[in-house]
């Protein structure tokens, strides 16, 4: 739904894969290019969540970007080597002893 046809210049990882982005793609823009729709889960359910108002409004796109958790990927360019990860919330009880 989201595929283009062709697969860019600018090489990340997600999860370990790589993939590649078209200049001035945000994160969540080539991570939906390329058919990936999930880039976290919810502490309650672990329910999956991924770019949803594309303009950093809802925190739906949060991941982890170069080891740095809780990024809106809708409003980071890509760029080139970025080692981006889904970001799996805590369960419930482990965010209260916190």
């Amino acid at each position: 739904m989201f595929k283009r046809p062709d697969p860019g210049t600018i090489p990340f990882t997600f999860d370990g894969r790589e993939f590649h982005a078209h200049e001035g793609d945000s994160i969540a823009a080539a991570l939906l290019a390329a058919g990936e729709l999930v880039t976290r889960t919810t502490p309650v359910g672990h329910a999956p969540r991924g770019p949803f108002c594309m303009m950093g409004a809802c925190f739906d796109c949060l991941a982890e970007v170069d080891g740095v958790a809780g990024v809106q990927t809708c409003l980071i360019p890509v760029r080139a080597g970025m080692r981006v990860a889904r970001q799996h919330a805590a369960p419930p009880d482990e965010l209260d002893a916190a």
